[in-house]
């Protein structure tokens, strides 16, 4: 069969000029590892397989042949709109539609009204069973542990064409790896709260990490775990079995627990180039922040402003997550503590996140039981900048003020140049594109505060006491979306919140 496989790494349709160096430099090294493993899996099968990533370069429809028996799709749930209309040209062209990734797993319901197939969880065995008898209208997943992706060398055409530009590694190239899967912590916002933590192949990781740095001796490599370094010793070990020169080439995502003590040392002398910690709150998640659960507010900030220069120290880049809009938000407290934890760490880049109700996770289950989700918000808008639930503590306009208070902080030429002074290389250039982008992010935010302050009906909205969309939702929609806009009416565009048990082969 002709099968064709899309990993959809942009939601929308619309590119601003200023954005296009991000979009090479950052968003198309985002390419994740399961749909060039599914790539892989169906070429071994024996069919003929077309591999490609969207992340805002064309319509990405022509980037895979019109003639498909097959296509899988890979989406996370912003650039689920994408995905549907996507579902329709291809069902008009006699093609199977299959979707997985992140909101498979959140929102399978809601994706089978526009796939033919929803794969949850999958290995080389399911993919084997749905290309023999597709299970049309079904929502299915392995049932098994995942063991196992394909190495490297065997990933090789798909990172090409994800990574590559023209055929060949240039300065940004960052090659996927998966040295375990799952994550120990339980934070309530996450889709792997209940994915239990698994070591995959220490053997596999040594060989792809040889076969990187001797064929691709300046490509980066990216961890894709859930949260790198569970079992520091082992992993490490590995790291460090791998002679990397002089270079920092390791990004990856882990957690402040993990990040501490000698740990530091080994990490810096094994090459890596960049971090991503989790502070999330102030007054919350502390275990994963390595505080513990006693510590919060302005001790914590301190404790934690000496945990990252003490990283700093040994790694140059480091990129940390909070999240703006907790229960546990109240007054100008966070927005405060976030601001000074900037000025004392300008090394660090800041990402403050809205939090959203991901289905499947207990967030999600509790702010539908209370009825907190906008439900007639399409999809689309699951992402900053924007808003989809009620906020406890804060009004919509209120909210929106801080933010943008603080992201006015994190883009400013003082912060700009205070970060430039305390960083370096690849880590200096990488700061300075997400800072352009950032400015974007801001505009966004203040575009809607100002529609805020000005429509009392979008108010309402944001309060719970309107259920309709709001115009404003659906302009945006119509012109992020360009003519994929016109393949999702208005009642197709209204998320399906319920979830039912995948069928399990």
């Amino acid at each position: 069969m002709r099968i064709g496989i899309l990993d959809l790494l942009r939601p929308d349709r619309r590119i601003r000029w200023a954005m296009v160096p991000w979009a090479y430099m950052g968003t198309k090294q985002y390419a994740s590892i399961m749909p060039q493993a599914v790539s892989v899996w169906c070429r071994e099968l024996g069919h003929e397989v077309f591999y490609s990533t969207y992340f805002g370069q064309k319509d990405p429809k022509q980037l895979l042949p019109d003639d498909l028996d097959v296509v899988f799709i890979s989406a996370y749930t912003q650039a689920s709109a994408i995905a549907y209309g996507l579902a329709k040209l291809f069902r008009q062209d006699g093609t199977l539609t299959i979707l997985g990734g992140p909101h498979a797993r959140s929102f399978p319901d809601d994706a089978l009204r526009f796939f033919d197939v929803v794969v949850k969880e999958c290995d080389k065995e399911l993919v084997g069973d749905i290309l023999r008898t597709p299970p049309v209208g079904e929502v299915v997943a392995s049932g098994r542990p995942l063991t196992d992706v394909p190495s490297v060398e065997e990933r090789m055409p798909e990172v090409r064409t994800s990574a590559f530009l023209r055929g060949r590694p240039y300065v940004s190239t960052t090659i996927p790896l998966l040295a375990s899967v799952g994550c120990p912590y339980g934070c309530d916002f996450c889709l792997d709260w209940d994915n239990p933590y698994a070591l995959l192949s220490l053997e596999r990781l040594e060989a792809d990490l040889r076969f990187v740095i001797e064929r691709y001796p300046k490509a980066q490599m990216s961890f894709h775990d859930p949260n790198f370094g569970v079992k520091f010793d082992e992993v490490l070990e590995v790291l460090e079995r791998v002679p990397h020169g002089s270079r920092k080439r390791y990004i990856l995502e882990s957690s402040l627990s993990v990040l501490r003590g000698d740990r530091l040392r080994r990490l810096g002398d094994a090459g890596c180039l960049y971090v991503a910690p989790g502070i999330e709150s102030w007054d919350n998640y502390g275990g994963k922040a390595g505080v513990g659960p006693a510590l919060s507010g302005r001790e914590k900030l301190e404790r934690l402003v000496d945990h990252f220069k003490l990283i700093h120290a040994y790694v140059p880049g480091i990129h940390c997550n909070f999240m703006f809009g907790l229960d546990t938000d109240r007054g100008d407290e966070p927005m405060e503590l976030t601001k000074e934890f900037m000025r004392q760490s300008p090394f660090v880049w800041p990402t403050t996140n809205i939090p959203v109700p991901f289905g499947g996770t207990p967030f999600f289950e509790q702010y539908l039981k209370d009825g907190r989700i906008l439900e007639s918000m399409p999809f689309f808008f699951y992402y900053a900048p924007y808003l989809v639930t009620t906020i406890s503590n804060y009004g919509p306009v209120d909210f929106y003020e801080k933010l943008v208070d603080m992201t006015e902080q994190v883009v400013s030429t003082t912060a700009l140049l205070r970060r430039m002074r305390s960083t370096s290389g690849r880590v200096r250039v990488s700061l300075l594109l997400r800072t352009v982008s950032e400015r974007g992010m801001l505009g966004r935010y203040r575009r809607l505060l100002g529609n805020l302050k000005a429509d009392r009906g979008l108010q309402a909205f944001h309060e719970g006491k309107s259920e309709s969309l709001h115009d404003f939702y659906s302009d945006v929609f119509d012109r992020q979306l360009g003519a994929y806009a016109t393949l999702l009416s208005r009642e197709e565009r209204r998320p399906l919140l319920t979830r039912e048990s995948p069928v399990v082969t």
